[in-house]
């Protein structure tokens, strides 16, 4: 199973959009937006997971940087968080 991130969507992206659009290469088992908890409003990006690995690559390779809704999309395989550099934390309120 690959999980691809995509970035820069148009807030009026909806998953269905996202599986079409990566159906064209192949069998999508998963597409997902993520969202604020609280408003429900995308948060611009989301996830599919396709579980053929040369599927994947096309997909990535053939949608990355592509018009999706008027906003070019962003594609690559998705890093699990340990991989990823972590944002500095900041401390209030520590005297």
């Amino acid at each position: 199973m690959v999980n691809i991130y995509v970035g820069n969507l148009a807030y009026a992206v909806s998953e269905d959009d996202l599986r079409v659009a990566f159906e064209q290469y192949g069998t999508v088992e998963k597409a997902s937006i993520i969202t604020d908890r609280m408003t429900g409003r995308s948060k611009g990006f989301g996830f599919v997971e396709m579980p053929n690995a040369n599927e994947a690559k096309a997909a990535i390779e053939g949608l990355n940087e592509t018009d999706l809704k008027g906003r070019n999309m962003l594609v690559n395989e998705a890093r699990p968080q340990s991989d990823r550099p972590r944002r500095p934390t900041t401390r209030r309120n520590q005297w």
